[in-house]
């Protein structure tokens, strides 16, 4: 029988330790690694480790913008291989993204294929498409050769890759960043390659510049997708004075005349980061649910460009009115935040502001330029060696020849007869036949002047700090000249406005108002009636077998209801939502989230300003005001807090002047007390307004003691009400003969 192997761990190396501290260990290690290592871009090449592992494996299988295209596959299957252990599926997604116009303002990837759209659709397989890297790409890549940054070993060692890149385009401004790591995340937008060239030869003149002369040159992000930037200089300042900050986008529009008085809107560029499927979902939404009334049709007419009609009901609306309520209620304006945290050359997350940024940008192409011009100096320096063996060979060729000939070990006695180094007599040796012409000769010593010449310059250059910013100067004049806003490709896309004045009209000015007669039927089936319709009228219309109205309240088709369940919430309702009343209407507990064991107690409609007195069966109430029972969602919002067993009895509006408050019990005993008695509150149980062991409340109202109490089609005079007047939380006493005998005040 085979030994069964057993990998058991020695008692002696087990170390015991405290949980926390373990813990506290392996999370800030995790956190580390997500924010120097795959979430915040570097502020040298505006790259994660992802992009840069893309760049640097394309550049390897030579996928400049001059070569043939290659599958997206392959790229991956190397990034995976060499750089990056991680699903393939996260990086085609980050490869796709920087070929994406619509995502990178200066993609880094020229894709060929299905790259997804604006729309939200997602790319084709990445054994579908292929990928080049762009003009930009190179740029960032130029130098990469030539020491110009530190590389450090792969994740196992069998290669290496660059720590970070030369550089060449200002890309973490000019394309943006987004990353969200362990406590901190990072958002820039993308900006006018251009205006940052400016911005950056401004600095090299001016370091301390101030930040409003930066962005004077600088003016606010350019989007890929274009919009208006509608947010004042002064905001737009103070974000790059922080680092924080937020930027209003909005989507550019224009109005379009149709015949008869009436036009559309066509929408032609949406904010940055919208799907343009979903924005139209959303309108859709909007109309199918009428939040706004005004507008009746939405429609998507693109095709390679943005093409949004939208369809007003009537031509009498102001356009601006209308675009206004949508920038409110969709994402046709949205605010794009600036967080400008990044990594800095030592590695250490910070937020910087725009100077800051700008100036790191530059401080690293100077330690390019100084890492390339040494390397060159190198470089130099060998070939000039070289170039002056070939001079002395040149001078002696007939006694080399000879020593060459006749001695069996030719590199020593040629060392010591010319003055030779190792390397020069090397390189006597390894010289062709051909290379003795005298033509040659000459193109040698040119060659020795001329390099002679660079290595001078050179050395001024390295020992000239004013000439290293003043080469840095030409570098940036030239990628302003390739990349700027006199090139088609560059303009800026991004239209800077003013802050948008507020329109002098309301969106109610506009909708046409019809007078209703709002029905609610015992069964709770609810609907809306042409006009204001009297008790008589309401109760002809049909109802379901077996059902009868219940409430009829009059209002306009632009009103909104305000509905008092026996849960002691309050649900709002638009009429213009509610159903005609040429059928039986519907259920109201599918428009509210009413339980099945609740009713209604009372509607109203919502005029705003007003109070309530509500009240349970316990004869616990309280006022409220009206403008904090409005409720934004199908749930309503709970008002009137109940225990078990309770429900909510009775609901009024406290009319103006009123001084005195009526409680009515089941058993028909009334109480008449003041009204300042009653606290006013936003939401609870209240106190007791009328109290009786055996007893539960049936209503309440409030009136003016000088106008009388109310109760039915009688109104009960002040004078008649003095033996049931007392105190809060009284019994009460059973109403004189002739009075009503309905238990409810109104109704």
């Amino acid at each position: 029988m085979a030994k069964r192997s057993t990998n058991v761990i020695p008692l002696a190396a087990v170390k015991p330790v405290q949980f926390g501290q373990a813990l506290q260990e392996r999370y800030l290690s995790y956190a580390l690694s997500t924010i120097m290592a795959r979430s915040l871009p570097d502020v040298r090449d505006g790259l994660k480790p992802v992009h840069r592992r893309l760049m640097h494996a394309m550049r390897l299988l030579r996928l400049d913008p001059n070569s043939a295209f290659k599958k997206s596959a392959r790229v991956v299957g190397d990034v995976i291989g060499q750089y990056h252990p991680h699903g393939d599926q996260s990086i085609y997604d980050a490869l796709v993204r920087l070929a994406q116009e619509f995502s990178v303002r200066y993609p880094l990837i020229e894709g060929q294929g299905n790259f997804g759209n604006i729309d939200g659709d997602n790319p084709a397989a990445m054994r579908y498409t292929e990928a080049r890297l762009t003009a930009v790409a190179e740029a960032l890549l130029d130098g990469i050769d030539e020491d110009a940054v530190d590389f450090r070993p792969n994740y196992d060692g069998s290669t290496e890759e660059p720590i970070v890149l030369p550089g060449g385009f200002p890309n973490l401004l000019a394309n943006g960043a987004a990353g969200i790591a362990v406590g901190m995340a990072t958002s820039i937008p993308p900006h006018n390659a251009g205006e940052l060239c400016d911005a950056l030869l401004h600095l090299i003149k001016t370091p301390n510049a101030r930040i409003e002369t930066l962005v004077d040159l600088v003016k606010g992000p350019d989007f890929p997708t274009g919009g208006i930037l509608v947010e004042p200089r002064e905001s737009i300042v103070e974000s790059y004075k922080t680092g924080r900050g937020a930027f209003r986008l909005r989507a550019r529009w224009t109005r379009e005349e149709l015949p008869r008085g009436q036009y559309r809107i066509i929408i032609t560029e949406i904010p940055y980061q919208v799907q343009k499927g979903k924005l139209i979902e959303r309108i859709a939404e909007i109309i199918n649910a009428k939040k706004l009334p005004i507008l009746e049709d939405v429609r998507d007419e693109s095709a390679d460009d943005v093409r949004i009609v939208l369809d007003p009901r009537t031509g009498q609306v102001p356009a601006e009115l209308l675009m206004e309520q949508l920038f409110k209620l969709t994402d046709l304006e949205i605010r794009f935040p600036l967080n400008l945290n990044v990594l800095d050359r030592d590695n250490t997350p910070r937020v910087m502001d725009l100077r800051e940024a700008l100036q790191a940008w530059l401080d690293h192409r100077r330690e390019v330029l100084q890492r390339r011009s040494k390397f060159r100096l190198d470089a130099i320096e060998r070939r000039l060696e070289i170039l002056e063996g070939y001079l002395i060979a040149y001078l002696n060729i007939d006694k080399l020849i000879k020593i060459i000939r006749e001695e069996d070990e030719p590199k020593p006695k040629m060392i010591k007869a010319f003055g030779l180094n190792d390397n020069q007599a090397e390189a006597i040796l390894n010289m062709r036949l051909r290379a003795l012409r005298r033509l040659e000769e000459f193109e040698i010593k040119g060659e020795h002047k001329k390099l002679s010449a660079e290595r001078k310059d050179l050395k001024a250059l390295l020992r000239d700090e004013k000439l290293q910013w003043g080469k840095i100067a030409e570098q940036v004049q030239e990628t302003r000249a390739k990349f700027g806003q006199k090139t088609a490709i560059c303009k800026r896309r991004t239209e800077l406005s003013d802050a948008p004045v507020e329109v002098e009209h309301a969106i109610e000015d506009f909708v046409e108002k019809e007078p209703i007669t709002v029905v609610l039927s015992d069964k709770g089936w609810i609907r809306a009636a042409k006009g204001h319709l009297d008790d008589k009228q309401a109760g002809e219309l049909k109802y379901k077998e077996g059902d009868e109205a219940r409430f009829a309240v009059h209002a306009q088709s632009t009103d909104k209801i305000l509905v008092f369940g026996t849960n002691g919430r309050f649900y709002t309702l638009g009429c213009d939502r509610l159903p005609s009343a040429r059928g039986h209407g519907e259920p109201v507990r599918l428009m509210i989230e009413l339980g099945n064991e609740q009713d209604i107690v009372d509607l109203f409609v919502l005029k705003g300003g007003r109070k309530f007195l509500v009240a349970s069966d316990a004869g616990r109430g309280f006022i409220v005001p009206e403008d904090e029972v409005v409720a934004q969602t199908k749930n309503g919002k709970q008002v009137l807090n109940l225990a078990d067993k309770e429900k909510a009895q009775a609901v009024s509006v406290v009319p103006d002047g009123a001084d005195q408050i009526a409680a009515l019990s089941e058993g028909r005993k009334l109480l008449v007390f003041p009204l300042e008695q009653v606290p006013e509150m936003g939401r609870g149980r209240g106190v007791t307004l009328q109290k009786s062991k055996n007893d539960r409340l049936s209503d309440a109202q409030a009136f003016k003691l000088s106008e009388g109490m109310p109760w039915g089609n009688k109104t009960i005079e002040a004078g008649e009400l003095k033996f049931w007047r007392g105190e809060r939380a009284q019994a009460g006493r059973m109403p004189e003969k002739g009075w009503p005998r309905a238990k409810r005040f109104r109704g």
